[in-house]
């Protein structure tokens, strides 16, 4: 196999990848972080608590996107990438318009299960294209350019959202066609579904790149699957658990910082679009950039754990700024303090599927982006928002507490993070030297290794 840079695509070939794919994950962060911003609206017309609603911005979407993705990061190993991400963009838009047509809440959370059904197919497809798109030594900032759709989304979110509360106290409810009488909240769901099915031509622009590394273009056993990924158990617990605890501590804090600042600081949800939705979109953006480039810079050094070495920095930045923000005394103070603390929870959403990447053999890494994505997302959003609701609702009992609650939850969350990073660092170098030793299974479907390696 020619694994040798020249084999690679084109950089106009894998940058229009890198873009399209960018988009799409632009789009999931809407339709997954809206919900944030209309809270209020949606628990009036729902009628429904601060731990239903939490249901319905995390554990209902986490769930079926979660169990739903290792298959398809099975399927994303072996059948076409493109059409893949296709069929699952289609998927989620229909799901979404249709959130924009429910009228009561178990319709509702019926219709984010769709929408997380068919995000699931993105993300593992991606990391697949991407990683076969470029070398290693530029493939972290590859995946930090994808990861900006993360914040760009959701910074759009925001203040798309913000913009739909300023016009619905103007303007009110809307007759359509068909649809008949909805909501202002309802009416973005709609128009958001409409832009995700024609987003899927697009994905007619991206060619598939040719399969490469160890055991490229080779169909594993699921068992020799679950087999490797067990001998570098320490590695990918490490990794996984430890970006998970940022991911909490992002998805968290950001589910309930609109309803931080209404409830501590009085500020209209429309203000808040505006400001937190700058903050996310521009430093949101900025500091995956940072972590992707950085650990590029480290490996081309000799960093061999530039990757999650990168993530240990960030959740150490980070924990200054989670613990001071919720006590600010004023909401420019507070916006303020956030900005540090969006720039490093950032800074892992390249890194690290790029550091999964690097430690698995080619014909593994869609499953193996899978489990990653399955850990983060149900810890992270899945857990994330409700654990907030919970300490707010039955810890507190107070909706006003809820800056105590976010300090709480935000600040155990990244130490957790940064004790697992630090131990992950040495496993992490051993699964890199036990990748090399790997061989692709034999036409008898025994798998052969070089030499045996210890499991970690």
């Amino acid at each position: 196999m020619n694994n040798n840079n020249s084999a690679y695509p084109s950089n106009l070939t894998a940058w229009t990848t890198v873009s399209i794919l960018m988009v799409a994950y632009v789009l999931s962060f809407i339709d997954r972080q809206i919900l944030n911003l209309l809270v209020g609206p949606i628990r009036r017309d729902l009628v429904i608590s601060d731990t239903q609603m939490s249901l319905l911005m995390g554990l209902s979407f986490a769930l079926f996107y979660t169990v739903c993705g290792i298959p398809l990061g099975r399927l994303a190993d072996t059948k076409s990438r493109r059409g893949l991400i296709a069929v699952g963009v289609l998927f989620w838009s229909i799901a979404t318009a249709a959130c924009g047509m429910a009228r009561q809440y178990w319709q509702f959370l019926f219709c984010r299960i769709g929408v997380g059904v068919g995000e699931a197919a993105l993300s593992p497809a991606a990391y697949s294209l991407i990683a076969d798109s470029f070398p290693p030594q530029r493939r972290a900032t590859a995946m930090a350019v994808y990861g900006m759709g993360v914040y760009i989304g959701s910074g759009i979110a925001f203040l798309l959202g913000g913009l739909v509360i300023k016009f619905a106290s103007a303007q009110g409810d809307l007759m359509l066609p068909i649809v008949g009488e909805v909501r202002p909240w309802q009416l973005i769901f709609l128009i958001l579904g409409a832009a995700g099915v024609l987003f899927t031509l697009l994905m007619l622009a991206i060619r598939e790149p040719t399969r490469k590394g160890v055991g490229a273009g080779v169909e594993v056993p699921l068992v020799e699957v679950g087999r490797y990924i067990r001998s570098n158990r320490r590695t990918v617990l490490c990794h996984n658990l430890g970006f998970a605890g940022l991911a909490f501590a992002g998805y968290g804090s950001a589910a309930w910082l609109p309803s931080f600042f209404v409830r501590t600081y009085g500020w209209d949800a429309g203000h808040i679009g505006i400001v937190y939705g700058s903050i996310v979109a521009v430093f949101g953006c900025l500091g995956i950039v940072i972590g992707g480039r950085l650990a590029d810079w480290m490996a081309k050094r000799g960093r061999r754990d530039a990757n999650m070495r990168v993530g240990l920095i960030a959740a150490i930045g980070a924990l200054p700024s989670v613990l001071l923000f919720p006590l600010a005394e004023t909401g420019n103070m507070a916006a303020l303090m956030l900005v540090p603390s969006v720039l490093f929870l950032s800074m892992p959403f390249g890194v690290a599927p790029a550091a999964i990447q690097e430690i698995m053999p080619n014909s593994m890494r869609g499953q193996a982006s899978a489990i990653y994505l399955f850990v983060i997302t149900m810890i992270g959003l899945g857990i994330g928002p409700t654990a907030v609701a919970l300490v707010t609702d039955f810890v507190f009992g107070d909706d006003n507490a809820l800056r105590y609650s976010l300090l709480i939850v935000t600040s155990v969350a990244v130490v957790i993070s940064i004790v697992l990073l630090a131990k992950g660092l040495r496993p992490y170098r051993e699964s890199l030297e036990r990748l090399e030793q790997w061989k692709a299974p034999s036409a008898e479907g025994t798998v052969q290794t070089m030499q045996s390696a210890p499991a970690n």
